[in-house]
């Protein structure tokens, strides 16, 4: 039997008369690096935003380490969705100490998660003056601080050089080797099919597929089979 960190069961969100995501059932095993794929507008971060607890579900469930999901649930969760809450004329630790104390966190944790990311050199540097792939990682820190069992990333490479995007790629493969549960949001198939054990494609606000990742696939043919049926079918 799977052991799933999170599951959805016919998760669905509609702003005034536009359903963005309908009858979503996505099941995350846990300990695994999770790719969620889809077009921009697909849905995807309005999905992650409701596991984060951002907005309110019009219907449907989540269920999260075998239990329904509460919002107590989030001490358990990290997330960097869209650009990570910074505040550029504060230095990395003191970004970090800003949401430990938030939390209640021991300061001590700061320096072990920026050790994660590798920041632990930048000293007085403010964070206004961090390059991209610099900001990516600050907040993937200030994401691990409660040392969630579940990571959520959207599109974390937006932006980044191909350098950058190598580091973030191995930074992430690390976490899964820990034991961090990850979902990976992206467009871009080539980031994710070197790191996902697992892919879900989600178009027009409908998962049309979901499975173990096969690195023998062509993930790009298979992505847009989906993409095209989903959308053919969206008027209905």
């Amino acid at each position: 039997m799977n052991d799933f960190i999170l599951q959805t069961k016919n998760l669905s969100k509609q702003f005034g008369k536009q359903k963005a995501v309908e009858n979503i059932n996505i099941n995350v095993p846990r300990g695994k690096i999770y790719g969620l794929l889809g077009p921009n507008g697909a849905g995807k971060s309005t999905l992650l935003k409701m596991i984060c607890g951002m907005i309110t579900p019009t219907s449907g469930k989540m269920i999260f380490n075998n239990s329904p999901w509460n919002r107590a649930n989030l001490s358990e969760i990290g997330a960097l969705i869209e650009n990570p809450p910074l505040y550029p004329n504060l230095t990395a630790y003191e970004n970090c100490r800003v949401r430990s104390l938030a939390l209640g966190i021991e300061k001590e944790r700061i320096q072990e998660v920026l050790q994660i990311v590798s920041l632990t050199n930048t000293g007085k540097k403010r964070v206004g003056q961090f390059s991209m792939g610099m900001k990516q990682r600050l907040g993937i820190a200030l994401a691990l601080l409660s040392k969630p069992k579940l990571l959520i990333l959207d599109e974390p490479t937006n932006g980044l050089d191909p350098i950058a995007i190598k580091e973030l790629r191995k930074l992430i493969q690390l976490f899964s080797q820990q034991g961090t549960t990850v979902i990976l949001s992206s467009h871009i198939l080539s980031e994710v099919e070197h790191v996902v054990d697992y892919i879900g494609i989600i178009a027009a606000g409908h998962l049309g597929y979901q499975g173990a990742f096969d690195p023998s696939v062509d993930l790009e043919k298979l992505f847009m089979e989906v993409v095209s049926h989903q959308q053919g079918g969206s008027h209905d």
